[in-house]
């Protein structure tokens, strides 16, 4: 694929990137690829080099630690994506790490399931679904939502500040970049009744216990917080009291391709996919941006007063950093893939994080270029028919909160060089700071 010219960050602006993508440690060895740990700390800290690796010299590469097939180029991806006919959405909420029967027993207990409803879903009942849930967050509603999303950010920030003044530091992540998107789709949803504290440990013990590499004992202990996620979702469902404007109303009136209504399991299932989505993904988004934007010479400083500048940050962070990296499908037949040949029922994992450093797509894809003019051509979002219906939402949440923050913090600088690396969330599909230091 031909790529447009890039249009460069502002020099004064600086021209970090969010890493370079240079080989060092494991990638110096003889058959790097087989030293490649999807879960393990150097890939989750520095995923590039192994990126690069995987997209020059395997990009159709099966990873025998997973039993998956890791797809890294570009087009690649973007071909599969656009063919749910033949590469099916099926394994994409499937757990990572087989279930312990200890574990399976506590989610029966609750009544898990999760039957087919959006991001798993490849029958004819998904367009309707997604339709009901596209109209909760279309760009008309995320518009009238800005400034209520504005007023919460201005809310949460204003502790940050106090605490900033008091202690000379703050985390960006756990006091603003995290309850942000959740009181957000909370007030968009409707949803009362409930602490949001108590939302984000059942939404981020779901990516864990599907997402992970958790223990045993960890799994049953996620389990256990998972099953009460689900029948709270449950009982608010059933419960039959939500307005009929509201998204749990929506679902109640919502009618399958047959005229039946909707089950109970898939409205869960909606919401599960809904509350996770909306949540923390935008959360770890929210994060990345901050701790990149803190770092980016000479960028804090312009983002309130530079109209598009918060914008195009959030969109160049989504092409480089995305906090979902990788998605999930599953071949319908047999069929080739770049070069390789796959059987049907072949698992595959499709590398977002790699599609947007991919130099055939995105020159000196290393560099925060903000301006570039294919700035919109990332897949952070997927493409076709799976496409994240939140998007919008998630963009400007992710561009109030930073134009906000440098706002309130104008002062406000990240840790010096050579400090310990904040924590790192990473799970198969999901990667983001759990710690972002601001400093008075």
């Amino acid at each position: 694929m031909t790529s447009p010219a890039l249009d460069p960050f502002p020099p004064e602006s600086g021209t970090a990137g969010a890493g370079p993508a240079v080989r060092h440690g494991a990638l110096d060895t003889r058959d790097p690829l087989g030293l490649l740990d999807l879960f393990g700390d150097g890939y989750v800290r520095d995923p590039y080099p192994w990126l690069d690796e995987l997209r020059s010299e395997s990009p159709v590469h099966h990873d025998p630690a997973t039993g998956l097939w890791l797809v890294s180029r570009y087009d690649d991806v973007r071909h599969v994506l656009l063919d749910p006919a033949l590469f099916h959405p099926d394994n994409a909420l499937k757990a990572v790490t087989p279930l312990p029967v200890s574990a399976l027993r506590i989610l029966a207990r609750a009544g898990f399931t999760l039957p087919p409803a959006l991001a798993n879903n490849g029958s004819p009942s998904h367009p309707g679904l997604r339709r009901l849930v596209t109209r909760f967050f279309n760009a008309e509603r995320v518009a009238a939502a800005v400034p209520m999303i504005g007023r919460i950010a201005d809310e949460l920030l204003d502790a940050v500040r106090s605490d900033i003044d008091t202690t000379g530091d703050c985390d960006l992540f756990a006091s603003f970049a995290q309850v942000l998107p959740c009181r957000v789709l909370m007030e968009l949803l409707g949803i009362q009744g409930i602490a949001p504290a108590t939302l984000i440990r059942w939404s981020d013990a779901s990516l864990e216990l599907f997402w992970g590499r958790p223990t045993p004992d960890r799994q049953r202990d996620l389990a256990e917080l998972v099953g009460e996620f689900h029948q709270w979702l449950t009982a608010t469902v059933r419960d039959g009291t939500a307005p009929p404007e509201s998204f749990v109303g929506a679902l109640a009136r919502h009618r399958l391709p047959d005229g039946e209504p909707l089950d109970v399991g898939t409205a869960v299932a909606v919401c599960f996919f809904v509350f996770i989505a909306g949540q923390s993904t935008t959360g770890q988004l929210i994060a990345t941006v901050l701790r990149r934007g803190l770092a980016e010479p000479g960028l804090w400083p312009r983002l309130p007063g530079q109209s598009g500048l918060a914008e195009a940050w959030v969109e160049e962070v989504l092409r480089r950093e995305p906090p979902v990296t990788t998605w999930r499908r599953i071949t319908a037949r047999p069929t080739d893939l770049g070069g390789v040949s796959l059987p049907a029922g072949a698992q595959l994992l499709l590398m977002l994080l790699g599609t947007g450093s991919d130099p055939e797509v995105f020159p000196e894809p290393e560099r925060m270029c903000p301006h570039r003019t294919n700035i919109r051509h990332h897949l952070a979002f997927g493409v076709g028919r799976h496409r994240c219906p939140g998007a919008s939402l998630a963009r400007t949440e992710a561009a109030i909160a930073l134009r906000a923050a440098a706002a309130r913090l104008p002062g406000a600088r990240p840790e010096a060089a050579g400090v310990a690396e904040p924590p790192m969330l990473g799970l198969l599909s999901f990667r983001a700071p759990l710690r972002v230091t601001a400093l008075r």
